[in-house]
């Protein structure tokens, strides 16, 4: 496959997706919802629009062949590089899996979102990035941290914890005390 195919087939599929968030999150208020501020289905509908938007632009200079790599017949993989990708697409599988948990193995319930993130970020700069052990364990304690701040604290979208729910109940009665 070359860079030229790719680069369609990922327009194609993202212009896809980014439709079918727009229709999913119109089930939602979209605008302004009067005296509660923006309404559930905002965020998702209007940052689908952009994603639309921007992909009929790559489309559009993919078409025109206008750009390195609307005109790249190069192979989109060089050899030796499938498999850190794979290795990727793995971890990010399993990361799934571990937010919610996989139904039908044991009941395993999940570990939640905020149990999951650090480990990927773990997993993907310790043995993919080769990154030290400080920068790893910094990045896999920071970013968490400020997701949770993000949706759970100011925009109040609360996203899975699975298992580890009960750690929160304190740091929700704090915050809900202020």
């Amino acid at each position: 496959m070359t860079v030229r195919t790719a680069e369609l087939l990922m327009g194609l599929a993202m212009a896809a997706l980014s439709a079918y968030f727009m229709w999913k999150s119109a089930e939602l208020p979209i605008g302004w919802v009067k005296e509660v501020g923006p309404g559930g289905g905002s965020w998702p509908f209007w940052l689908s629009t952009v994603m639309l938007a921007s992909t009929v632009w790559i489309l559009f200079n993919w078409v025109r062949r206008v750009g390195p790599i609307a005109t790249s017949e190069e192979p989109l993989f060089e050899p030796g590089m499938f498999t850190p990708v794979a290795m990727v697409a793995f971890a990010l599988t399993a990361c799934i899996a571990l937010v919610e948990g996989v139904a039908g193995i044991g009941g395993f319930r999940g570990i939640g979102f905020y149990g999951a993130l650090p480990l990927f970020i773990i997993f993907y700069l310790k043995v993919i990035g080769s990154h030290s052990w400080i920068a790893t364990i910094i990045t896999a304690i920071v970013v968490p941290v400020t997701t949770f701040i993000f949706f759970e604290v100011l925009l109040q979208i609360s996203l899975p914890k699975g298992m580890t729910e009960p750690l929160f109940l304190p740091i929700f009665a704090y915050i809900y005390s202020l």
